[in-house]
């Protein structure tokens, strides 16, 4: 059963579950997700068996059906099925590579790497270039700017003093073939956009290579395969190094990063030289790293820290201290998503608070893997027990702030707005909007003030909005009055005395309830001090003129002018507010008397 965290936001929401006990006699020992804007999401699993399965959050077929919108838009109607499994090898499928932009997949099994396509339609093709691997990772550029071409790693290696030199023996052995008859890349063929190209741990050397297919004619010949995987890998570059058994790996523009039991280190994919970022302790856990990829930035995992570092190793914007040592982690666009013991924890990059915490499993339920889309926007979180898959959606943002607003948590409700807003997901027309419906929450539950900040932020709102909060309907300006409930969730328009009548009934409510022992959300300083009616009403008086006060300087339709003055002038007539009387009377007006 599912719990949440009650004092938490809810981010993530369960999608489907899928066991694959029918499918496969071993655990879960990798996983990877991907999906595309017209496709499906698609889940692999790779196994401790050596098989690797393929599921769908939605029906798709061997051709690649592409999903309805309403398969897209309307996340309850997904489930998981079961597609098809190939069998790898008799060893554990230790990692699952997806290549999105190719269509093709990179699996790693017992040291050997394996090509296929997406779908698992055409038998896995063994590239043999490189043998007992430990770990792959392929090259994300954060900005083209500041990583080198493939060029400049070719032109530069480590085991010669002449690099020009290298490349020319090179040229005259073949165009691109050692003398040893592995391949390489000769330095005048271009790769374009360094899309294909990885880093692979063999042993104590570091191995840079391209993935290269039968139409590229730049390759001097093929592996072998099956049409459609006749890829086959180039050797760029070996890197040697000290460093042995590397367990975790990433290369972000010019420098990989590897972890090993004994700490993390650092290599430049263009000199060869490495440095030590910082070791781990003895007592360490085995070591964990993930591209966070919306901000191009990796974190390292010591214990239950994470510390995130730039390209150069150095750390920045400063550290994740999670509430126990993750298992696996994953990314969801302005959160890093762990798992542990049984639980989900979402914890927010720049605040390092923990947002949300989901129970799936209880204690005993072993090590858990979780995966989602690269590139940091996925909307889907995918965790694997031993035998289970679980998919998680992200809660649409309106939804969430939905949700805190019910609850009147408007501090964490405006601290997403101004997340959102910070992050360019929220449309100013939205942010209007939700201002707005934040301030007619604080109106109905008595803090003027404070609504009328927020009605002065919103673009959209109109004067006119709060005429009915002055004069019962009908009156001369009902027909102005936008007809705009917003989300729904305050009453209706009323005068501000029945405004203040029901709010005052509510708080002593409340007081009742406390002293029974249950919780409201009526606010606490009300409980503590209830406030007395004359005084409430002349606040809200106070703040509905001086909203209308600032209203009035700007461009208004006759009609809304007329209405903002004459109100304006009533309303001070109810505080005996003579100078004001006068001063509006005095200056050009638009009151109807």
């Amino acid at each position: 059963m599912v719990k949440y965290d009650l004092m938490a936001r809810t981010v993530l929401e369960p999608l489907s579950t899928f066991d694959i006990s029918a499918h496969s006699r071993t655990s879960i020992r990798s996983i990877a997700v991907s999906s595309g804007p017209d496709s499906p999401t698609l889940i692999y699993i790779g196994t401790y068996s050596g098989s690797l399965l393929l599921l769908a959050t939605n029906s798709v077929s061997a051709s690649n059906r592409a999903a309805t919108p309403d398969d897209r838009d309307d996340d309850s109607k997904r489930k998981i099925s079961f597609m098809r499994s190939v069998s790898v090898g008799d060893s554990p499928v230790e990692t699952v590579l997806v290549l999105g932009e190719i269509g093709k997949l990179l699996v790693l099994c017992d040291g050997s790497l394996f090509l296929t396509d997406s779908l698992l339609d055409q038998q896995l093709k063994k590239l043999s270039l490189v043998k007992g691997v430990s770990a792959i990772a392929k090259r994300i550029i954060s900005d083209e700017s500041c990583s080198s071409d493939i060029l400049s790693i070719l032109a530069t290696t480590t085991n010669s003093e002449s690099s020009s030199a290298s490349l020319r023996i090179l040229q005259k052995l073949g165009g691109g073939v050692r003398a040893n008859g592995v391949k390489t890349r000769d330095s005048t063929q271009q790769v374009e956009g360094n899309c294909n190209v990885f880093a692979v741990a063999v042993g104590k050397k570091i191995v840079l290579v391209e993935l290269v297919f039968g139409s590229d004619s730049r390759t001097v010949k093929h592996e072998g395969g099956a049409s459609g995987l006749n890829g086959s890998f180039v050797m760029l570059k070996e890197i040697q190094s000290s460093v042995e058994g590397v367990k975790t790996i990433a290369w972000l523009n010019d420098s990989i990063i590897v972890g090993t039991m004994m700490g993390y280190s650092l290599f430049s994919c263009v000199t060869g030289q490495s440095e030590v970022i910082f070791s781990l302790p003895d007592s360490s856990r085995s070591p964990l790293l993930k591209v966070l990829w919306k901000e191009k930035k990796v974190l390292l995992l010591v214990d239950n820290v994470g510390v995130v570092v730039n390209d150069h190793g150095q750390p920045v914007d400063g550290s994740l201290v999670f509430r126990g040592h993750p298992q696996s982690v994953g990314e969801l666009s302005s959160y890093v998503v762990i798992v542990r013991d049984g639980k989900l924890e979402l914890y927010h990059k720049k605040s390092g608070s923990c947002v949300q915490t989901v129970v799936y499993g209880g204690e005993g339920v072993g090590p858990c893997l979780i995966a989602g889309e690269e590139g940091g926007d996925s909307k889907l979180i995918t965790i694997a027990t031993s035998t289970k898959v679980i998919c998680y959606h992200k809660v649409p943002y309106e939804e969430q702030i939905k949700d805190l607003l019910r609850k009147k948590n408007f501090k964490e409700a405006m601290a997403l707005v101004e997340e959102l807003k910070c992050e360019g997901e929220l449309r100013n027309d939205m942010l209007s909007f939700i201002h707005a419906q934040v301030g007619f929450l604080l109106l109905f539950d008595l803090h003027f003030k404070e609504a009328v900040d927020h009605f002065l932020q919103s673009e959209t709102m109109q004067p006119s909005e709060l005429f009915p909060f002055i004069l019962r309907d009908p009156n001369r300006w009902s027909l102005l009055v936008p007809r705009n409930r917003y989300w729904g969730l305050h009453p209706p328009p009323a005068p501000l005395e029945d405004v203040v009548d029901d709010g005052l009934t509510a708080i002593q409510r409340a007081v009742f309830l406390k002293k029974a022992g249950v919780d409201t959300v009526v606010d606490e300083n009300f409980l503590l001090n209830p406030p007395n009616r004359a005084e409430v009403l002349e606040l809200a008086i106070k703040s509905i003129i001086r909203y209308l006060e600032i209203s009035r300087v700007k461009e208004l339709p006759l009609l809304v002018r007329e209405g903002v003055d004459t109100l304006l002038m009533y309303l001070y007539r109810a505080l005996n507010n003579v100078d004001d009387m006068e001063a509006l009377a005095s200056s050009e007006n638009n009151c109807i008397v």
